[in-house]
């Protein structure tokens, strides 16, 4: 198979990240299958993505006909319905290995032979997801960055098992839909966790021992070295649940303490303040993702 024999692509999860992907495959005009444990879960998902490109177009970014177009290439599904039409199937649940294993294999038995099956994951071994299915070959990381319209990256991971033709083949349509690649072997966090996670746990550690404010250490971060959005914005965004899962991955894989996840961190996560997506983390967020104040004063 190649990039060019790649025409119905299932998604598996509809939230941030699923439907991002969901969103860029189906403006690239693949015929997407948007799935969720739920039928409902799944059409929340592209009304999600309706909103993002009805905004386009109210801002004059996005002609009303391509929006009309994309979404009638994407088809919300209950569970893994009609998954074996599809040439790719993209995971992209939650951070969770066994999650992610269960979800591998019922993937697998239903696929059609032919078809490639990839994971999202930030930090999960391919190699072992791989080693749980039938087609360990045809099995890869497709790790796209967060928001997956708006950036440019894509991370292809190679297992153990990944054929040549297999990482051709996603690289081909990663490029068709307009990303930049970068490979990674299949170790704790890949390239791009790897470097960002410790970075900002860190900030977390900064936050915890009073070394400044959250607004302190963000503004330090983008005015200090030129970034786009400081450490603990950017921990809300991603989710911290999400995280401290990475963090924890790196810690256990590396046994190396500069990985511990800190006291702050896990605490947020046990009080189910995960960050953007529930409204609150390090700052408080309204119901539009708008950031309203800091969450709490140390």
């Amino acid at each position: 198979m190649t990039a060019d024999d790649i025409r119905t692509i299932f998604v598996i999860g509809a939230g941030q990240m699923g439907g991002g992907i969901a969103q860029v495959c189906a403006q690239k005009g693949f015929e997407v299958l948007l799935g969720d444990a739920s039928a409902e879960q799944a059409q929340r998902g592209k009304a999600k993505i309706a909103k993002i490109l009805g905004k386009q177009v109210d801002k004059g970014k996005l002609p009303a006909e391509q929006r009309d177009q994309a979404l009638e290439l994407i088809r919300p599904v209950g569970g893994s319905e009609a998954i074996e039409s599809a040439d790719l199937v993209v995971e992209a649940a939650t951070e969770n290995l066994e999650v992610k294993t269960a979800l591998f294999v019922s993937a697998d038995e239903r696929m059609k032979p032919s078809a490639i099956l990839a994971s999202n994951t930030s930090s999960i071994s391919i190699t072992r997801l791989a080693g749980k299915t039938k087609r360990p070959d045809s099995v890869i990381g497709m790790h796209f960055m967060n928001p997956v319209p708006l950036m440019k990256l894509v991370e292809l991971v190679r297992g153990v098992q990944t054929s040549d033709e297999t990482t051709a083949t996603i690289r081909g349509l990663a490029e068709k839909l307009g990303k930049t690649v970068i490979t990674s072997k299949d170790q704790p966090g890949f390239v791009v966790n790897r470097m960002l996670v410790p970075f900002l746990n860190e900030a977390c550690f900064a936050l915890q021992e009073g070394l400044g404010t959250p607004e302190d250490i963000d503004l330090g971060a983008k005015l200090g070295l030129n970034h786009p959005m400081g450490p603990l914005e950017l921990a809300d965004l991603i989710g911290l649940d999400t995280l401290l899962f990475i963090a924890e991955v790196l810690h256990r894989e590396f046994g190396d303490d500069k990985y511990r996840p800190a006291t702050l961190l896990r605490n947020l996560v046990a009080a189910g303040w995960y960050g953007r997506k529930v409204g609150r983390g390090f700052y408080v967020y309204d119901d539009k993702g708008q950031k309203v104040g800091r969450a709490f004063e140390r």
